[in-house]
């Protein structure tokens, strides 16, 4: 019971807020609103900025969740190798995933600025000039994509090992002895064993991903070309535009997408492969 009331009182009772907050023309710190019903659903999805805004959660979304799963299964493969030094490797990989995302956003920030950054040092040694990161909208999505998959990508790594390392070593063994090679051994056995794994990793990725606020706001604090769902019901909440109501809505289409998201995760989780 205890349990059940904080989560009444902390979840669902913000949640049924936020369902009624999207309802009404609020100006946030104003003491009166209109109910609009849903005219801030209609003004979303009828917005220019909406297709912006979607497509910028979408290419964040797909190539974030890509590009961590693929370098994380690679690295996971480097590092189940029976050498020296993994134990080290490991713990090097999955330590940014731990980091604040607000002091990795900082550093990187540093990295990437084009008048005083170590990237722009090392372009310049080379007779090049330094992209301007942060003005370009596409190359200020490239980057904090960039930083979001290295940041990530271990958690995908120490995933994917597990996996590899709870693989049955009979059915590796006797593949070997069949003759298959190790690029054989693993398209056709391990990578269709792991999918419990993969499949784990693509729903959990997924829900990080549209979630990720912490390095777009401290990389692009004005959103430029890289306005999410989420960072845009920060900005229409607590920005120049103070929309409480109109960033209610756009929460509420997130958690519709995140909704979704989670009910595919509750469908198929059930479909494993059993080893035994």
């Amino acid at each position: 019971m205890p349990n059940l009331i904080l989560i009444a009182a902390f979840t669902y009772r913000p949640l049924i807020s936020n369902l009624y907050f999207s309802t009404l023309n609020w100006t946030l710190g104003s003491p009166t609103a209109s109910v609009v019903g849903l005219g801030n659903y209609v003004t979303f999805f009828t917005s220019p900025d909406a297709a912006a805004v979607l497509g910028t959660t979408a290419i964040f979304t797909i190539v974030t969740v890509g590009g961590s799963m693929v370098l994380g299964l690679l690295v996971s493969l480097a590092l189940n190798l029976k050498i020296r030094g993994t134990t080290f490797a490991r713990s090097a990989v999955f330590a940014p995933f731990v980091l604040s995302g607000v002091g990795v956003g900082l550093v990187w920030l540093f990295i990437f600025d084009p008048v005083y950054g170590a990237l722009a040092w090392i372009l310049r040694g080379l007779g090049q000039s330094s992209p301007q990161w942060i003005n370009d909208p596409q190359l200020a999505l490239t980057m904090v994509i960039v930083v979001y998959v290295w940041k990530n990508l271990g958690y995908c790594a120490v995933v994917y090992l597990a996996g590899l390392q709870s693989l049955p070593n009979d059915v590796m063994e006797a593949a070997q002895l069949d003759g298959a090679g190790s690029v054989r051994r693993f398209v056709s056995i391990a990578f269709p064993l792991l999918s419990p794994t993969t499949f784990f990793l693509l729903i959990t990725s997924l829900l990080s991903s549209l979630q990720a606020f912490d390095l777009i706001r401290v990389m692009t604090p004005l959103g430029n070309g890289t306005s999410t769902l989420i960072f845009e019901a920060y900005k229409q909440a607590f920005g120049a535009y103070n929309r409480a109501g109109y960033s209610a809505t756009i929460s509420v289409i997130l958690f519709v997408i995140l909704l979704a998201m989670t009910g595919l995760q509750l469908r198929f989780v059930e479909r494993k492969v059993h080893y035994a």
